[in-house]
């Protein structure tokens, strides 16, 4: 009889605990369906358009849309072919000129309506270029958030040359593309890398070793993260991630960059640094205004400037013209000159366009045209008392460009390109001159 009831205790036992787990597990499914519906009530949205890539590490995922609104705010939608874009045709039609755009979140530009992207109005502009000479532009925008020229190039040699291009642009934001292809400065270990060995590119294709990696390859985990993204709790989980880590990768590079700023006459604590703290832009390095002292930096230009004439290469050998746009970071292009001073002060440099301008001295060397857009666009900036990045959801003055920034670009790099193309007896055929 005794070891009834103890026997029949334990099962009562059991069966609380077991009810008290459905208990909770159905709670805790019913307050994320609540928050579910909330934030789809509210309208928060941070869609997830990306794939896991085993040539760039990631990629757009063909058919992905959704709300933008974290920055700026804009419906994305992702083409069949991946490429945030209206279809394309891969097969070049005779009349038309084709211009493949190359870049990062610049260029996918998910904070605007993709009207008012710099490609977009880069097209129309180039309508009224007495040197297309009949023919019908046609850009094509293969930009993708976070990718450094590494990942371009390969993108350049996967994706692009099936389009027949007539022009390669490669939009370069100086203030993180030459961090974003140097293993040490950026620490992520999900996308390529290219080293040095001497004077010859070595491509570094290590993360696709990761467990991790592997098992995302996988058709049931795969199918798994397709219906994770479209769930709003998912997202707002990502995004806090996203942002942690984009924090944490600033810090590693600030740290590593700090000898070069040491080795300038910067002050830190000084007021000159409390404001550039108040105004550069988390993700964007100081370091990259002033020539490199430390190892790290010294490699990360090396690799960038060895990448650019590698693609410059490749790009001759189609037999198209190669352009590099060095894009504008928001420090730069402050519409108060006493701010920018303040920063130039901090830096101990003359002006914040050393990248641009070491970029523009290769492209001379190395006989490829450069446009720098950031010094037109401080110019400007200041003269109209305009900010060309930020918007009023994320903060004027940093950030991304806005829809003023981007109609300028387009604009600016329609009439030099134009004006390159007038200079070449066959437009959009020939390779840029030597």
């Amino acid at each position: 009889m005794r070891e009834f009831f103890v026997t029949d205790r334990i099962g009562l036992s059991m069966k609380r605990w077991r009810n008290n787990v459905l208990l909770m597990i159905a709670g805790t499914l019913l307050g994320l369906i609540f928050c579910e519906i909330g934030l789809r009530g509210v309208g928060i949205s941070y869609p997830i358009v990306y794939q896991i890539d085993d040539e760039v590490g990631a990629s757009l995922r063909p058919g992905a849309e959704g709300l933008w609104k974290s920055e700026g705010e804009a419906y994305i939608r992702v083409n069949s072919a991946g490429l945030r874009d209206r279809e394309h045709d891969r097969l070049k039609s005779a009349q038309s000129l084709r211009i493949a755009v190359l870049g990062d979140s610049f260029a996918e530009a998910v904070q605007v309506p993709v009207e008012n992207t710099f490609w977009w109005i880069l097209e129309q502009e180039m309508k009224g270029c007495p040197a297309v000479a009949g023919r019908e532009p046609e850009v094509i925008n293969f930009g993708v958030s976070g990718y450094g020229t590494a990942q371009e190039l390969i993108t350049l040699r996967h994706r692009v040359w099936s389009y027949s291009p007539d022009i390669v642009l490669l939009a370069f934001v100086t203030g993180n593309d030459v961090r974003n292809n140097s293993r040490v400065l950026e620490q992520d270990d999900r996308r390529p890398f290219f080293f040095l060995e001497g004077r010859q590119l070595i491509p570094d294709f290590r993360f696709r070793d990761s467990l991790g990696f592997r098992l995302r390859q996988t058709t049931v985990v795969r199918w798994a993260y397709q219906v994770l993204n479209s769930l709003r709790i998912w997202q707002v989980v990502s995004e806090i991630r996203r942002i942690i880590k984009a924090h944490s990768a600033q810090e590693h590079a600030r740290s590593i960059g700090a000898e070069t700023l040491r080795a300038s006459d910067a002050t830190v604590g000084s007021p000159d640094a409390t404001l550039w703290n108040g105004y550069a832009e988390a993700g964007l390095d100081a370091a990259v205004y002033i020539d490199p002292r430390d190892r790290a930096w010294k490699e990360a230009w090396q690799v960038t400037e060895s990448l650019l004439i590698v693609m410059r290469n490749e790009v001759r050998e189609k037999g198209a013209q190669f352009m590099v746009v060095t894009l504008s970071n928001a420090p730069q292009v402050h519409p108060d000159p006493a701010v920018r001073r303040t920063f130039e002060r901090y830096l101990g440099v003359p002006h914040l366009f050393y990248p641009d301008f070491r970029i523009r001295d290769l492209g001379q060397r190395e006989g490829f045209t450069v446009l720098n857009l950031a010094p037109p666009f401080s110019k400007y900036a200041e003269r109209n008392q305009v900010f060309l990045h930020g918007f009023e959801n994320s903060g004027v003055g940093r950030g991304h460009w806005n829809k003023e920034g981007h109609r300028l670009a387009g604009q600016l790099v329609a009439h030099n390109l134009c004006v390159e193309l007038s200079r070449t007896s066959s437009p959009g055929l020939q390779a840029a001159k030597s």
